[in-house]
């Protein structure tokens, strides 16, 4: 197949790429972009070019399959620059997305028109990148410092609106009449002189404050990634430098960039990502569509539920014990719906419409047409046996039922349901609105059509679905049992717990070991130590449940690890804890560099994850690493605990 072609409208000519699914900038493309403007050039009949692409959307960046591979000409530079030097002008016609590469193309163009709904972005930094080919030194000298420094650090792509606000785009086409409406557009352009090209553009000079201000909050939003900084000095180099000297600049970085540690671990989490929606073995299969939906409590998790359901369309029944709890569930989904409205997430209509499907009854017959029914009630085995066998009483036959059980064996919970193959574990992690994991746990007797809908609905949800054996806290909770006991062995040896918190922060980590189980309650382990223990399974004394018993819980009660002031979340070191904990810590005092208690915590993870692969809980070591980025703050940058450590596969 062809992926360029050409074909004239009178006095114009149409080049159109084809390269399914995305118009990606394969080679093919690139040489035939190439040969298309040398062929055009010399023809006399051609006044002007307009550029579009076939299929639902202009080039949506490169080509993922030439990832990692050496480069071949031409090169994308070499490709932009030869466009943007074509004898007759060219006109990129947009649709759907131009991201990337394809944004880089479209400057090379002398004018640029799109469609209503398109966008238009420079994702490059979110693997870990900068634009390669004048995306940092066109934007300025086309929109100005400001707004390029804003669309390349971010990697947020704008819509055809904002575009044409900011002069990323010279217009907005007709809907539906796109390649008229760049004809019309060009026609009209010719009638007078043609602008200077962006190459042959000076950019507005701005001032050192400026610089300042754009270095300050670029890095605050960069959490520790070089490649938003290393986008920022090459704008600011594009700004101060020739365009020659720019384009150097870029290209040195960008050639930087592609080979750093960090843009490896940002590509595996990519692809990870894109593979996890749709597993090689359930693609065959079509799952059935949910439109209904029943969650069993209407708590922090059970409402968190309701509100991811609802964001995605589904209509949603909330069930509690009696009509008080129906209505503090209803009220609970309704203040997250509100906080949306208030952050701008949602319009007052978007809320008003989550809000209409949404019902809370006690009453579970108001489940019997729900095509999903998921269960968030307490960790506990017989409360949670109970809601089943109410709703294998009023579900429907093919009515898919799920847990949401933490640590609590799904094989168990569901006993109550005779027909297994329609039931399986989705755990959802907290804010279950807000949290990108969900752990998918099926039973042996699941059927491939019940696990096809979950992973669906996770796509749905906008959520990184994993699928997960069953094991004592699955993939994730595991995971983090190993690792906060490895803390505690720190703690034991006699490093600070402030120090072993600052060590993980500075690895990237949003909060350290000990934070965070102050913030989420060390109550929560504990009294799941305590199940454990009381049904005879040997489980070590932890020094969290020294705390736990002597009545410090975390900040809900002002004290656990840390100690908190009276509203207040700043931890500070507490000598009460130190005092309960001096029997089980060294009397000397130890220290250690931050980056080697890191690597140990980090280390110990990445063993629970090479037992976890062994076992086949989880089926690949990537899968560990997206929980582990997904559920428990895990940088990013660093790719998961089993790529920092080399046993990712």
């Amino acid at each position: 197949m062809t992926v360029v072609t050409i074909a004239r409208e009178g006095a114009f000519a149409i080049v159109t790429i084809n390269n399914p699914p995305v118009n990606a900038l394969s080679r093919a493309v690139r040489e035939g972009l190439m040969d298309a403007a040398e062929a055009l050039d010399a023809d006399p009949s051609v006044k002007g070019v307009v550029l579009t692409c076939a299929g639902n959307t202009f080039i949506a960046g490169a080509d993922v399959n030439e990832f990692g591979q050496p480069p071949l000409p031409p090169h994308l530079p070499d490709v932009v620059a030869r466009i943007e030097a074509a004898d007759k002008p060219w006109i990129a016609a947009i649709h759907g997305s131009a991201l990337g590469g394809g944004l880089e193309i479209a400057l090379g163009c002398r004018f640029r028109i799109a469609a209503p709904g398109s966008s238009l972005g420079l994702p490059e930094v979110t693997l870990g990148l900068i634009p390669g080919a004048g995306g940092t030194v066109r934007t300025p000298r086309l929109v100005g410092a400001s707004a390029a420094v804003d669309l390349v650090t971010t990697g947020k792509p704008v819509n055809a609106a904002r575009a044409f606000a900011m002069g990323l785009i010279d217009a907005i086409a007709r809907d539906g009449d796109l390649i008229a409406s760049a004809i019309d557009a060009l026609t009209e352009r010719l009638q007078s002189p043609l602008p200077p090209t962006l190459a042959s553009r000076s950019p507005l000079p701005v001032d050192a404050t400026f610089w300042a201000e754009a270095e300050k909050k670029v890095k605050a939003a960069a959490k520790g990634e070089a490649a938003p900084m290393k986008a920022l000095a090459s704008i600011r180099t594009s700004v101060e430098k020739d365009f020659a000297t720019a384009m150097a600049f870029e290209r040195e970085t960008f050639l930087e960039r592609r080979a750093s540690r960090e843009a490896a671990a940002l590509r595996m989490a990519f692809f990870a990502e894109r593979e996890a929606l749709r597993p090689v073995a359930l693609r065959a299969i079509e799952a059935p569509k949910l439109e209904t939906a029943g969650v069993i409590g209407g708590g922090t998790m059970g409402a968190g539920i309701a509100m991811a359901l609802l964001d995605a369309g589904l209509t949603v029944t909330l069930i509690e014990r009696d009509g008080e709890a129906a209505a503090r569930g209803h009220a609970n989904v309704a203040a997250l719906v509100e906080a949306s409205l208030k952050r701008g997430r949602l319009d007052t209509a978007g809320a008003a419409a989550l809000l209409s499907r949404l019902s809370a009854s006690s009453d579970y017959a108001a489940l019997a047409g729900a095509d999903l029914v998921i269960e968030a009630v307490f960790e506990d085995m017989a409360v949670k046996q109970a809601v089943f066998a109410q709703l294998e009483a009023v579900c429907r036959a093919d009515a898919i039922l799920a847990t949401n059980t933490s640590y609590l064996d799904p094989r168990e919970v569901g006993s109550p349901v005779a027909d297994k193959r329609r039931y399986i574990g989705l755990h959802f992690f907290s804010p279950a609105h807000v949290m990108r994991l969900l752990e998918i746990v099926p039973v042996p007797e699941t059927a491939p059509v019940t696990l096809a809908a979950a992973f669906a609905l996770a796509k749905r949800l906008r959520k990184v679905p994993v699928e997960a054996g069953i094991c004592d806290g699955f993939i994730g909770n595991r995971i983090l049992k190993r690792y906060r006991a490895e803390a505690e062995n720190l703690v034991r040896e006699g490093i600070a717990i402030a120090d072993v918190d600052a060590a993980m922060r500075a690895f990237g980590f949003p909060m350290g070991p000990f934070e965070a189980q102050d913030l989420g309650g060390l109550d929560i382990a504990f009294l799941q130590r305590e199940g454990a223990r009381a049904s005879g399974t040997l489980e070590a004394e932890a020094l969290a449940d020294i705390l736990v018993r002597a009545g410090r819980k975390g900040q809900k009660t002002a004290g656990g690890w840390y100690d908190y002031q009276p509203g207040e979340r700043r931890p500070l070191v507490s000598a009460e804890a130190a005092r309960l904990l001096a029997p089980h810590v060294s009397a000397t005092a130890s220290t250690l560099d931050g980056e080697v208690i890191a690597d140990r915590l980090v280390q110990a993870m990445a063993e629970e994850g090479r037992s976890i692969l062994a076992e086949g809980i989880a089926k690949r070591a990537v899968d560990i690493d997206l929980v582990e980025i997904h559920g428990y703050g895990f940088p990013r940058r660093k790719g998961g605990p089993m790529f920092h450590s080399g046993l990712s596969a």
